[in-house]
């Protein structure tokens, strides 16, 4: 028997307890609600940083219910951020986080792109990386 009787919805359950499990791994965080809010806050400072064809390419790759808070809140008829320096890139996952003391940007961006380049093709990540200044670039893990 199902969980919720479709199995398109049990799958991207799955998916998605298996990427929350990863964040959960790779920032050493407690629970799967810290995993939640901090891929949720560092996929939102990124496809506000991307062109429209590289979020909805990125998007893609996502699985159903990740996808789906990654486009919450977005508007495509605004162009990418021009942020060039990596501050400016951690103020935006921080402002999202601004609630809880115990994140770090920097941490929180470098964990959930590491789960990023574990999950999504090289090629995808190669592309992403690419569009982001040489100063985003470093929060990356070398690929």
């Amino acid at each position: 028997m199902t969980a919720t009787g479709l199995d398109v919805f049990d799958t991207t359950i799955q998916k998605t307890n298996g990427w929350l499990d990863d964040v959960m791994h790779v920032g050493g965080w407690p629970d799967r609600q810290t995993a939640y809010r901090a891929l949720r806050a560092t996929l939102h400072a990124l496809s506000d940083r991307l062109i429209i064809d590289e979020v909805a390419q990125l998007g893609a790759q996502l699985p159903m219910l990740i996808r789906g808070l990654y486009y919450e809140g977005w508007d495509p008829s605004k162009k990418g951020l021009k942020e060039r320096h990596p501050e400016q890139f951690l103020a935006r996952i921080e402002h999202e986080l601004r609630d809880d003391g115990r994140f770090d940007p920097e941490w929180v961006a470098r964990s959930v792109f590491e789960v990023l380049a574990m999950r999504v093709s090289q090629g995808e990540i190669e592309d992403v990386k690419h569009l982001l200044p040489e100063r985003l670039r470093h929060l990356w893990p070398d690929t």
